[in-house]
């Protein structure tokens, strides 16, 4: 039995404990405040005007506002509503106020933001931490980064310390100060969530993926590291509510320097330009190509006149690595591209039909758009087959809207192989076991010789896109 003494002594050694688990856990999160303090000076508030045309007004068919005398009491009314303007509908102009975040990069005034920020503005307005509010010229936008330039009439500014988003690990606390829903300064802080990510919209941006909170308003300013080190400008957030929802993106800041650089000395962003339409490699697909894991970038088509076509890519090539860089996915390839000084030769190792080798290539300049050239009308024909669908030759009409040079149209298809593969009624086959299909004749003689179970790679145009297929080749009929 523990005598009261002994019980007095256990309990008190029973809080010490708990005081110093207390403790260690305290010590284990990170304290927020003096980077809050070193850091919050260069953040900026930016404020935009833009001048927009209301529209007519939206009126059920046939009936319209009359015309009313002037002394109407009814025209205060349709005032009220529908402005000066609309008592006959004509369109106004109002002006459409946005706010978003910045922060300065030279104590000479330069600021970064994003493009998004400042798209179609009459008017810029940066708001500085002492409160003075001074009108930016817009150096330069990037849509494809989503990066903007501003510059501001100042001197002697605060400015943030720039620093190296490679060095970022996966787990890293992360600090982001901007103004959400219009609240100068809010302080946000969470961990990074992955890295690399490749977004719908924006093949050219590597994003960073965290957990911080930003909402409206917190577009365009810095995400810090412990460090006080800006490694990121907080861009996007993935909801389907329009607030957060625990998925926000930033552009490494290598990526936003880069091209504020270009936009300072050539108010535009070249990047370079292989010339090839990719996608990733999947475990079917990889199969299908004699690999032993999916890895790299696979080439769905070559554009015409490219940098690939001169260095002799092929179609059903796959990117492993690009000037000394591994690709491990197709997502990976395009930010590495666009960063790779335009007319600068490079290497560029690729796994063709089950073999590696090294392509040299002399980057070009991305272009705007790309152009192809239709061909002339093929043979009419059709053709049944052990895959289970039904082809048919395209006509030059076909062939030129789809801007593609050669294939056969799927016209029908049933249960089979091919609809397992993810073959669908209206896709154009373009190449079968990485050989390109010129007629329904070729198609027919290659799908009689494919070897019964074999994986082999079929590739699409869908869309106006083209893409890979796996199918497993089924036995003769």
């Amino acid at each position: 039995m523990v005598s009261l003494k002994n019980r007095g002594w256990l309990s008190a050694c029973l809080a010490l404990m708990l005081v110093a688990v207390a403790n260690v856990q305290a010590a284990s999160l990170p304290d927020f405040t003096d980077l809050v303090e070193e850091t919050s000076s260069v953040v900026v508030n930016i404020s935009t005007t833009q001048k927009v045309k209301t529209s007519r007004l939206n009126l059920p068919e046939g009936i319209e506002i009359p015309d009313l005398p002037k002394d109407s009491p009814f025209n205060d009314l349709f005032k009220h509503f529908f402005g000066e303007q609309g008592g006959n509908g004509a369109p106004r102009s109002h002006e459409a106020k946005s706010l978003g975040s910045g922060f300065i990069i030279s104590s000479d005034g330069y600021i970064m933001t994003n493009n998004h920020v400042v798209k179609d503005a009459d008017e810029v307005i940066v708001r500085l931490e002492d409160r003075r509010e001074l009108k930016a010229k817009i150096v330069g936008t990037d849509e494809r980064s989503d990066v903007a330039l501003l510059k501001i009439d100042a001197r002697d500014l605060p400015v943030a310390k720039i620093g190296d988003s490679g060095k970022l690990k996966v787990g890293e606390w992360v600090l982001a100060i901007g103004s959400p829903f219009g609240f100068d300064r809010s302080a946000t802080a969470g961990i990074v969530s992955a890295k690399g990510r490749a977004l719908p919209s924006e093949n050219y941006v590597p994003f960073i993926q965290t957990d911080v909170a930003i909402n409206p308003g917190n577009s365009g300013g810095p995400l810090f590291n412990m460090d006080g080190e800006v490694v990121g400008v907080n861009s996007q957030i993935y909801s389907r509510t329009g607030g957060y929802m625990g998925l926000s993106f930033a552009i490494p800041i290598d990526v936003a320097m880069d091209v504020a650089k270009q936009l300072k000395e050539h108010g535009r962003v070249r990047r370079g330009w292989l010339g090839v339409l990719i996608q990733d490699v999947t475990r079917e697909l990889a199969e299908s190509f004699g690999m032993s894991k999916p890895q790299g970038a696979l080439v769905a088509e070559v554009m015409p006149d490219s940098p690939a076509a001169a260095a002799g890519l092929q179609v059903g090539d796959i990117i492993v690595a690009f000037n000394g860089k591994d690709i491990d996915r197709s997502s990976s390839l395009p930010p590495v591209v666009g960063r790779t000084p335009v007319g600068k030769k490079v290497p560029v190792k690729v796994v063709r039909q089950g073999s590696s080798r090294t392509l040299w290539v002399k980057l070009g300049e991305l272009p705007e758009k790309d152009e192809k050239v239709a061909v002339e009308e093929p043979e009419k024909a059709t053709s049944d087959n052990r895959l289970g669908i039904k082809v048919t030759a395209l006509t030059a009409e076909q062939r030129k809207e789809l801007d593609i040079e050669s294939g056969i149209l799927v016209e029908d298809i049933g249960e089979g192989a091919a609809a397992d593969a993810g073959i669908r009624k209206g896709d154009v086959i373009l190449r079968i076991d990485n050989r390109p299909v010129n007629s329904v004749e070729d198609f027919e003689k290659m799908v009689d010789k494919l070897p019964p179970g074999k994986s082999v790679a079929v590739l699409v145009q869908r869309r106006g896109g083209p893409i890979f297929l796996a199918l497993k080749v089924p036995g003769k009929q």
